[in-house]
């Protein structure tokens, strides 16, 4: 089968099945960077990992920063800006360190509790009004945090905690994204991101350096790589299809945390990891399919006004 009859095959399809495609490669990516920040961490620093990976994804994006320089630097919210690279550094710095020492599919499943953190920064930064469903959501999915942390009984660790703030860094940049999008430009956003994480970790990176062995500079240099590409794979797959659909669609990324630690790492997850991430995922597609529902009957509503 020919490459042309590939691409005419997959612009028959419908979007959503087609962004539904892309996402599945995007999640593989994600999953194949965790699993790699895990195999290095056994004996890099966490910091360390931060500065090779920024550096080389800023050294990717380079070039579009560069052709719009220093155009790319203008702001016109210069402390959202900053706000935005503490949360990543938040969101990555204990994410990292969770995935590190914690069973993949473990921290994977309490990462998912980002679109808790996104519904309650919602209300705070975009005075979002809340529903009880909503609401009633996502205790349910605190709860299924609660049972995959285990607090207070065996399994128990303080990694788990880490797993939990990096989640909420995580949900939270996505609010602040979504105010900095109003004014600022997607270049400007992009530029800061990749300057402001890399010189924020670039002291700590040094300062707990450890020479790479080959072996581990090709993974961190595979780990920049893949980590852009499925960036970039997800933006794609939400251009295509439903922001709804693509949301639910994307926790297969647990099916590939418990596959890598499987054959690289030799873990499973038990009942209760089990058990913890469906209601976890349950109550996140709930919620995002919730907000969606609204967001069109918003625009429903505003199209009607206009109408009359």
């Amino acid at each position: 089968m020919s490459i042309d009859t590939i691409k005419t095959s997959f612009n028959a399809l419908p979007n959503n099945v087609k962004g539904g495609i892309i996402l599945m490669f995007a999640a593989a990516g994600f999953g194949t960077m965790v699993a790699l920040i895990k195999l290095v961490g056994e004996r890099l620093d966490v910091f360390q990992i931060l500065l090779v990976r920024q550096a080389v994804m800023a050294l990717i994006v380079a070039p579009t920063i560069l052709s719009n320089f220093p155009g790319s630097l203008k702001t016109n919210n210069f402390g959202l800006q900053l706000l935005r690279i503490f949360l990543a550094l938040v969101a990555m710095g204990f994410g990292f360190t969770a995935v590190v020492n914690m069973p993949l599919a473990d921290a994977t499943a309490i990462g998912f509790a980002k679109s808790f953190f996104v519904t309650i920064c919602a209300i705070f930064f975009l005075n979002e009004v809340i529903g009880i469903r909503r609401w009633f959501a996502v205790i349910i999915g605190f709860i299924g945090v609660l049972i995959v942390l285990r607090p207070g009984f065996e399994g128990f660790t303080i990694y788990g905690v880490y797993a939990l703030i990096g989640s909420a860094g995580a949900g939270t940049v996505m609010v602040v994204i979504r105010i900095l999008t109003r004014t600022e430009s997607t270049i400007s956003i992009l530029t800061y991101q990749a300057l402001g994480v890399g010189l924020a970790v670039a002291i700590p990176g040094m300062w707990f350096w450890i020479w790479p062995t080959p072996y581990e500079w090709a993974l961190l240099i595979a780990m920049g790589i893949i980590s852009y590409i499925a960036q970039m794979l997800n933006i794609t797959a939400y251009k295509y299809g439903e922001a709804s659909v693509m949301a639910s669609l994307d926790y297969v990324r647990l099916i590939y945390a418990v596959l890598f630690g499987w054959l690289l790492f030799e873990t499973l997850p038990d009942f209760w990891t089990w058990f913890g991430a469906m209601i976890i995922i349950s109550a996140s597609i709930y919620t995002i399919q919730r907000e969606n529902q609204k967001k069109q009957e918003i625009v429903a509503t505003a199209k009607s006004k206009a109408h009359d």
